[in-house]
C-alpha cells in the first residue's frame, strides 16, 4: 500500500480549532515537522481539511 508523507510547511496561529487538531491527529506539532501515514481515505480527508498548512508527498 502507498503511503504519504504529510509536512507542516505554515503555521496554525489564526487557525481554526479543528485545522489545529487535525493536524495533531495527523502528528505534526510545528513547522517542518513529518509524518508518514498510510494511504487511506481517513488519511486523505484530514490532509484535505489542512491542504493550504502542509505538502503531501507520495512515497514507496
Amino acid at each position: 500500500m502507498a503511503r504519504l508523507k504529510v509536512t507542516q510547511v505554515k503555521s496554525t496561529i489564526g487557525g481554526k480549532f479543528k485545522q489545529r487538531e487535525t493536524l495533531r491527529t495527523l502528528g505534526l506539532k510545528r513547522i517542518g515537522d513529518t509524518a508518514v501515514k498510510e494511504d487511506r481515505p481517513e488519511v486523505r480527508g484530514m490532509v484535505k481539511t489542512v491542504s493550504h498548512l502542509v505538502t503531501v508527498e507520495e512515497v514507496e
